[in-house]
This record gives C-alpha cells, sequence and structure tokens, in this order.
C-alpha cells in the first residue's frame, strides 16, 4: 500500500468515525404515554446517546420515572455528565437530585453539569404572594439552590445560544416574534413588589444538527414552535427537519394549530414526536397540513426511540 493512499484511506476512516461520533440516538424516558411496564406521567425527559457521551434533556416530574423507565429500556445512565433542563416547571425538573444521588457514587460526574437559561432561578409567586417555585419539587428557590450544591452539582446558565457538544446547541432564551406563547398559568414574578405574569423567560429548546437539518427538541415549547424553529435558523439556516417533545398546544384552537402547521411547513418540517403536551389532536393536525406521512408522525411514549438516522422506532399502542 502507497503512504499516499494510506494517508487517504485514514483521512476516511477518520471522517467516518466523526460523523457517526457526533450522530446521536433519542430514547424518551418520560412523557405521558407509558409502554408495557413503563410509567407514564405529566412530564418530558429524553435521552441522548453518540458514541463519545450521553447527555439527558429534562428529568421527568417524579423523582423515580426516569430511573425506572431508564432501566426498563436497559439504559446506563451513570454515564450522563450533562443535563439540561428546558425550563424551571417542576414537571421537567423533578427527577434531578434523585439522579445525581443515584448516580454519583459510580461516577462522580455524573449529573453534575447542568445547562438552564437564564431567569431559570428567579422565585415565582401564586396569586396570593406566597411562595411557589415548583422548581425541582421546591417552592423555595434558595432551598433548591442549596440541596443542589450540597451534591456537587454545578449550574451552568446561558443567555444565548450556546453549544454544549458537536453537533448540540442550545437555544438559549427565544425571543418571542411569531406567536403569542403560552406563559406559566398561576405563577407570578415580582417586579418592583408587584406581581406580572410569569412569561417564562427561561424556556429553551435543543437544536440537534443531522444531514437533514436541524431537529428541535423542546420540554413543553413555552416559546412558541414558530419562534423557536426561527431562532435555530438564524443560528444556522437549516431546515427545521423533525421535532420532538413537548410543544403545549393540547389547549391551542384549530387556527392557532393551523397556522402553526403552515409556519413549520416553511420551515420544512418532515418529522414530528410529540409528546406531552404537544396533544394528539395537534400533532396529526400539523402531520395533515405539513403533510407528514405516517412512518414521520408518532404521538411518544415511553421508549420511543429516534434513531442516528431519524427512523422513528416505536414502542407502544401510539
Amino acid at each position: 500500500m502507497s503512504a499516499k493512499f494510506a494517508k487517504f484511506l485514514f483521512c476516511i476512516l477518520l471522517f467516518s468515525s466523526q460523523l457517526t461520533s457526533e450522530e446521536y440516538e433519542i430514547t424518551v424516558l418520560a412523557t405521558n404515554i407509558a409502554n408495557f411496564g413503563g410509567v407514564g406521567e405529566w412530564s418530558f425527559s429524553a435521552l441522548l446517546e453518540s458514541d463519545d457521551e450521553s447527555i439527558l434533556f429534562d428529568t421527568g416530574f417524579d423523582e423515580n420515572t426516569v430511573l425506572h423507565n431508564a432501566k426498563l429500556l436497559g439504559k446506563d445512565l451513570s454515564k450522563v455528565e450533562k443535563v439540561i433542563l428546558s425550563h424551571f416547571h417542576g414537571d421537567h425538573t423533578g427527577g434531578l437530585i434523585k439522579l445525581r444521588q443515584t448516580f454519583m457514587l459510580k461516577n462522580p460526574d455524573a449529573f453534575s453539569k447542568v445547562y438552564v437559561a437564564e431567569g431559570f432561578f428567579e422565585q415565582r409567586y401564586d396569586q396570593n404572594g406566597n411562595l411557589k417555585g415548583f422548581i425541582g419539587g421546591f417552592d423555595d428557590v434558595s432551598d433548591f439552590i442549596n440541596a443542589t450544591e450540597k451534591i456537587g452539582i454545578d449550574f451552568v446558565i446561558i443567555d444565548e445560544h450556546y453549544k454544549i457538544a458537536e453537533n448540540l446547541i442550545l437555544s438559549g432564551p427565544v425571543e418571542r416574534i411569531f406567536e403569542d406563547v403560552v406563559v406559566s398559568p398561576g405563577f407570578y414574578l415580582k417586579k418592583d413588589g408587584k406581581l406580572v405574569d410569569d412569561l417564562l423567560k427561561d424556556d429553551q429548546s435543543l437544536g440537534i444538527k443531522t444531514k437533514k437539518g436541524w431537529y428541535m427538541m423542546s420540554g413543553c415549547g413555552h416559546s412558541g414552535m414558530m419562534n423557536t424553529a426561527h431562532k435555530f435558523q438564524n443560528i444556522e439556516n437549516l431546515n427545521i427537519y423533525g421535532a420532538v417533545g413537548g410543544f403545549h398546544l393540547f389547549r391551542s384552537s384549530d387556527k392557532e394549530i393551523t397556522d402553526t402547521a403552515e409556519s413549520l411547513k416553511d420551515f420544512g418540517l418532515r418529522q414530528l414526536v410529540g409528546g406531552h403536551c404537544t396533544g394528539i389532536h395537534a400533532a396529526r393536525k400539523i402531520a395533515d397540513v405539513a403533510s407528514i406521512s405516517r412512518e414521520n408522525l408518532s404521538h411518544g411514549a415511553i421508549g420511543t426511540v429516534i434513531t442516528k438516522n431519524q427512523k422513528i422506532l416505536r414502542s407502544s399502542v401510539e
């Protein structure tokens, strides 16, 4: 073998291995629909696995849900060192502390680095001005901070888009441009001593760069699907090929859903795994308007998988 050909072959193999290591398989670990033996609940969590690392997006509601479902599916969560929290709500942050406590003895870095968007730690209140944090099961945000500090969790607060791994980009706070978005019902902030609506400025999504374009992952999508898609296209002008997670359309009118669907069609949406708060009717209507094929539509269940080449593997009657 000539030296020139050997060098060429080495470059090809290196490039191929880099492509493989930068691609992610996604497994749903918490959402409303459960497979046989799984625990379903009003929450979201998904595991991203590449050849290099495992990353968890959101941690479920009950502290045991993700633990149970991961064990059922044979997923080793001790490998997870980076965690993304989409926003402060307890149905996305409830499992964090238990997950850290469970795996830190096996891997001291397990669940130790947590990425949140600016505004995550703002204290929330109810309509009477009483503490209502809901963050990881705590009403008082300072109690949550103290509990996480004691077990060695380090938070990274971002105020703009942020690359956390190869081909994984966090949106950071999303500008509200195209749509009025779901606020945080029953939650308020205090500004100058007065209660004001919580607009969930800390809501963020994850953009996964694939060969087909962006794959957008949201916990609840409080910032709005159109706004979030726009944010990722501003980061890099790629089609929004797919979307997975909760998108808070279950209470939206048909007109709102249709407007969203038409916009997403223009953004290039070809695949939708709409779990948690998306709503089955909303997901079906988006698929109809955006001409998403049956094999590319899923309502998401515990154990639903999106492969590295963006094929949906269904785990339930969904």
